[in-house]
């Protein structure tokens, strides 16, 4: 990975610990405020017929990684084309 100049080496690193952060939020509310300290409530609603908190805590924090980990993939490449250093 080759930049043309330090500014737009920056930038990219810049957008990409933006991205990671976000979706690290995304994936720490699910898994540790859905899963955890919002299941009570949650646990008011069902959800293929279980609790949505439990649901949230044993198998919708798994789903959201994995919906995250292809999110994350997507937005990478975008960004490697818009600064030009995406693989050939």
């Amino acid at each position: 990975m080759a930049f043309h100049s330090k500014e737009l080496a920056k930038a990219y690193w810049r957008e990409n610990i933006k991205l990671l952060l976000s979706l690290l939020f995304i994936w720490a509310l699910v898994s540790f405020g859905f899963g955890i300290l919002f299941a009570d409530a949650l646990n008011n609603f069902h959800f293929f017929g279980f609790k949505l908190g439990f649901w949230f805590a044993q198998q919708g924090a798994i789903y959201t990684f994995v919906v995250l980990i292809f999110v994350y993939v997507y937005k990478m490449n975008r960004l490697d084309e818009k600064y030009d250093v995406q693989e050939d």
